[in-house]
């Protein structure tokens, strides 16, 4: 019997089963060599097809002007960067249940198939004579299946679970203020370009017409110069200070317009779509806040980033609690059912069931290091979390401190222009058919565009600085809850949101965001040339090009102009009488303007006298329709 037991245990494997084993490595080995292969130009190309498809795919067209509040909505709805993090806000959601079910106990089931070449088995044999006492014997098939189902429940893996479980709903509050400070920062981007693009659109068309203008007059000077009516300095002098004027201009038009693609960008058009800006008169902006400290603990409280900081601040806490937690022993309870098919056993079904205890005593002597790395965390959050904040206040003043700058700056370049207008206005009356003071009229319009360029650019600065306002205190643009997507109804909902947020910065000054009343023109008297009709619309034009409505409504303010012309010793004046009357007859304002009236009384002449006569009164105009304004005491 022993020798048999002994020829039992050294068998081995046949030379034919070793040589099959040799091969089926050689080929596993084969199968694990990976080349790099290269995409190909047809699948790049396919992807950046699919790509510009996907682009675009859910874009709303546009069907009319669009407002700002449209323009904040497209951007919201449309902007694959905003995209992106209201993903990453449902990734983290979606790791946040993934991290709750490791809370749950563990159900494994698993079966399987064991099969071996021979019987495994054994003998037994005496310790003290070292005597076979029985005969080789097995207990176990060669080929049998099990089956096998344990509940589990580790009271550490619990713990560590519910502090991670902690620190990935926190990462969703992160994920969330990323979103906010995304949306602010695309509703201030939004801002900056829109209020510029509609400074270009609305100087546009004036400007292709003084293009055009100021091309004749080039050709006309360049003529005259030929032609000896004019010395060739004076000519090339002019001819200059039209091109400069032209240059000015297009620098201006240029730079404003690239902020209509710098718009559509924002919204996610196609390229090449066209569209308007929806005119918005009479906007006004609040007056510089004064109430800074209620403004910075605004901004500590509602910054994302601060509050992104306060998230990092309590994950850093859990984690100390975690690795704290990885200390404790490791208690695991389990219970399960099983199934054999081996043939030998008395039971092939029994259920089992235990208990253990372990504990990793290396780890306790990590314990005054992990305390130290806890509190030095704790620290370097703080420290970082009190930078941020002054950063965020420093932030908040500078961002006053340039609107104030950009209010006044706005007020200076509004001032020039009505003064640029009125020199336009003067030259266009005294102008005769000389080419010089043809030349003289234009450069003067010219210099009047580029000056409303000017304030186009100043008043876009202003509604930046503005915007900057509203970012640096962190206000949240977007309502909570939306009733619909579409775009109609995600306007009205931020234009809303919009309004609160303004009211919630400029505390001070909520009813100053009210608009102008309108003003309606009439005209008395005009010289018998000129027809009242050119008249009105030529002042109506000035007060359009200042944003004041000269739509007619029940608190509309009326201005009547009368001509009147006086004989002097220096030849004859015009003079203007413009009164300004309440809806109700009341005269709030009463003021003349006077001047050198042409030896020809042409309409442009008459035309041009009336635009200037309402220009030196812009200023209390402006004042008188404010609805904060007050009226003016008569005159």
């Amino acid at each position: 019997m022993s020798k048999q037991i002994n020829q039992n245990k050294n068998s081995r494997l046949p030379r034919p089963a070793w040589g099959a084993l040799a091969s089926a490595a050689a080929l596993l080995l084969a199968g694990c060599s990976v080349t790099p292969v290269k995409l190909t130009d047809q699948e790049v190309g396919q992807r950046v097809q699919n790509d510009q498809q996907r682009m675009y795919r859910d874009q709303v067209s546009v069907s009319g002007p669009i407002g700002f509040s449209e323009a904040v909505a497209r951007a919201l709805k449309f902007n694959l960067d905003y995209r992106l993090k209201v993903m990453e806000s449902a990734l983290s959601r979606g790791l946040l249940e993934v991290a709750e079910l490791d809370l749950l106990p563990k159900l494994v089931a698993d079966a399987g198939y064991n099969h071996r070449n021979n019987d495994s088995g054994g003998t037994s044999i005496g310790i003290e004579d070292r005597v076979i006492s029985l005969r080789p014997s097995t207990s176990e098939e060669r080929a049998h299946h099990f089956e096998r189902a344990t509940l589990s429940w580790n009271a550490l893996d619990f713990g560590l679970s519910y502090y991670r479980a902690k620190q990935a709903a926190d990462d969703v509050n992160i994920a969330e203020e990323r979103r906010r400070k995304i949306l602010q920062n695309i509703v201030q981007d939004v801002r900056t370009a829109y209020w510029r693009a509609l400074g270009a659109q609305r100087l546009l068309e004036e400007a292709n017409t003084l293009a055009g203008r100021i091309q004749d007059a080039l050709q006309k000077s360049r003529e005259a110069e030929r032609a000896g009516v004019l010395a060739p300095s004076q000519a090339l002098g002019y001819q200059r200070a039209l091109l400069d004027a032209m240059t000015i201009v297009n620098v201006k038009r240029q730079e404003m317009q690239f902020a209509k693609r710098e718009l559509a960008a924002l919204m996610s058009l196609p390229p090449g779509t066209e569209f308007t800006l929806q005119e918005e008169p009479g906007a006004r902006l609040a007056p510089v806040p004064l109430d800074l400290d209620k403004l910075e603990t605004a901004a500590l409280t509602q910054r994302p980033e601060l509050r992104e900081e306060d998230y990092k601040a309590r994950i850093g806490v859990v984690e100390a609690k975690r690795q704290i937690a990885a200390l404790f022993p490791s208690v695991n309870f389990y219970a399960g059912a099983r199934y054999d098919s081996n043939g030998y056993l008395y039971n092939s079904n029994w259920a089992e069931g235990g208990l253990s205890l372990s504990m990793n005593l290396l780890r306790l002597a990590g314990l005054p290091a992990i305390k130290r790395a806890n509190e030095a965390r704790e620290k370097t959050d703080e420290a970082r979390r009190l930078a941020l904040s002054m950063a965020v206040l420093t932030q908040l003043r500078v961002s006053v401190e340039r609107y104030r700058l950009a209010v006044y700056d706005e007020e200076l370049a509004a001032e020039a222009s009505r003064v640029d207008q009125r020199l336009a206005s003067i030259s266009a009356a005294g102008s005769s058919n000389r080419l010089e003071s043809e030349l003289e009229a234009l450069r003067t319009d010219a210099r009047a565009l580029v000056s409303r360029f000017y304030l186009a650019t100043a008043n876009a600065a202003t509604q930046a600085a503005y915007g900057r306002v509203l970012n640096s205190v962190g206000m949240d643009l977007l309502p909570d809850t939306v009733t619909g997507t579409d775009i109609p109804t995600l306007a009205t909902a931020i234009r809303g949101s919009l309004q609160s947020a303004e009211t919630g910065a400029f505390v001070q000054a909520s009813a100053a965001q009210a608009l102008r009343r309108p003003v309606v023109v009439r005209v008395a008297e005009v010289p018998a040339p000129v027809g009242e009709a050119l008249v009105r619309t030529a002042v109506e034009r000035v007060l359009s090009r200042n944003d004041i409505s000269t739509a007619a409504d029940a608190q509309a303010l009326q201005l009547s102009l009368a001509f009147s012309r006086a004989e002097g010793a220096r030849g004859a004046r015009a003079q203007w009488t413009m009164v300004v009357t309440e809806p109700g007859g009341r005269r709030v304002l009463e003021q003349r303007y006077s001047s050198v009236l042409p030896a020809e009384t042409t309409p442009r002449a008459v035309t041009a006298l009336a635009e200037a006569a309402a220009l030196s009164v812009m200023g209390e105009l402006r004042r008188i329709s404010s609805v904060q304004g007050g009226a003016a005491a008569p005159q």
